[in-house]
């Protein structure tokens, strides 16, 4: 087994894309970070390309001067990927697919983003179609109906999980009995295993790598958190959540052997991973229960953790809070929109923060407060988080995806 899993280490790592492209939901290591710096601008950034978008909540993907954008076709049951130039927004492909119906009065389009490892993309449809494309010329080279392939029953959120590449694997969340979490030969498309009975939840999985053991897949569900091994879906750990009959729950947050998990209902957990009698232990460091969110994706940055929590009543209202990592204590915190906003931590420390009403600001914290160094409107309306790649920003609201320029 041991070199079993060194070859998926070295799977994974030969499919890393480079450090400063945005691959796959919250980036290069999905902790919403980048390794660029971002200065402060006196002026609305210069908007280098626009075009209109159909129906869904999927974030641009950056790999190289390409980026990928995952949206519905507007008045049928279809969905298409396209690539553009990511410097010019020339169109590079394009490929319409047929999809099962679906209906939503919040959206009828692919929630989840898309994932670029070595030189393929996948993408998996709000229907549960994933598909797998090459990413230069765009030819589809496989292309699975997940629901249909394990008869299973689609959410009433529909698919939001993003895919997790592990070497030839690509994960998802299905749901159901056998089948809550499902993995997928990366070339071929055919089913490698099954896991758990649980629905799903509305997290995207993270990899998770503590004393420099080889990574699991951390996949959050209604009733747990827990650690798969990405080859055959063996359960390494596992620890307990009280139960989520909605489902609804940021991704985790991965801090050293630390994990961040929050819930609407249940507030925000502090997890930590170990090992004793070299068998892997878990244990609650620390629960907040006013800390409680239902999609939006915090970061950290040392030893403070920024999370966005949630209240619908009497006005809905989305705030930014900091957070001690070790005691879970408010710092400080700070209003940031109605129902959500978008974060990137910065190379040099700073947050980088996309409103739902389309503003966009620089900030930094002072360890008393957030200071604003830059804001500009910037987009629409907004349900997603933005992507950046190169010093471009990429994002999109309810009508079109954008690019700015924000660095050199």
């Amino acid at each position: 087994m041991a070199c079993l899993r060194a070859l998926i280490l070295l799977l994974l790592l030969a499919s890393l894309c480079r450090a400063d492209d945005w691959p796959q939901w919250l980036g290069s290591k999905r902790d919403g970070g980048t390794s660029e710096k971002i200065g402060a601008w006196k002026e609305t950034p210069k908007k280098l390309w626009e075009h209109p978008i159909g129906a869904g909540y999927s974030v641009p993907v950056i790999v190289g001067e390409r980026v990928f954008v995952h949206d519905r076709i507007k008045d049928k049951n279809q969905e298409q990927v396209v690539a553009y130039d990511a410097k010019t927004g020339t169109e590079l492909w394009r490929d319409v697919y047929d999809r099962a119906p679906y209906a939503s009065v919040l959206n009828t389009g692919p929630q989840s983003t898309p994932t670029a490892a070595g030189n393929r993309l996948y993408t998996f449809g709000i229907t549960g179609v994933l598909s797998c494309y090459k990413v230069e010329k765009g030819e589809r080279l496989w292309q699975v109906d997940t629901y249909k392939l394990l008869n299973a029953t689609l959410p009433k959120f529909g698919v939001t999980c993003s895919p997790l590449v592990v070497g030839n694997r690509v994960i998802v969340a299905v749901g159901g009995k056998g089948s809550s979490v499902v993995a997928f030969d990366t070339e071929k498309g055919e089913l490698q295993w099954q896991a758990l009975d649980e629905p799903a939840g509305t997290a995207s999985p993270v990899l998770f790598a503590a004393g420099g053991k080889l990574p699991d897949a951390v996949f959050m569900t209604t009733l747990r958190l827990v650690g798969l091994n990405p080859l055959d879906g063996s359960m390494s750990w596992e620890h307990p959540l009280v139960f989520q009959p909605g489902g609804t729950a940021p991704t985790p947050m991965i801090m050293g052997n630390e994990i961040l998990t929050s819930t609407m209902t249940n507030g925000s957990t502090l997890i930590r991973l170990g090992a004793k009698d070299d068998k892997p232990t878990s244990e609650q460091v620390w629960q907040e229960k006013d800390l409680s969110g239902y999609f939006s994706t915090g970061v950290a940055i040392k030893d403070r953790l920024y999370v966005i929590t949630n209240v619908l009543k009497p006005i809905p209202a989305a705030t930014l809070r900091c957070i001690d990592r070790k005691t879970g204590k408010e710092q400080w915190k700070t209003s940031c929109g109605y129902f959500h906003a978008g974060l990137i931590r910065t190379g040099d420390g700073k947050l980088l923060i996309l409103s739902d009403s389309g503003t966009l600001r620089l900030a930094e914290d002072t360890g008393k407060e957030l200071k604003e160094l830059s804001n500009a409107k910037v987009c629409g309306g907004t349900l997603t988080n933005p992507s950046y790649a190169n010093g471009r920003l990429y994002l999109r609201d309810d009508k079109n995806v954008i690019c700015y320029q924000l660095g050199e």
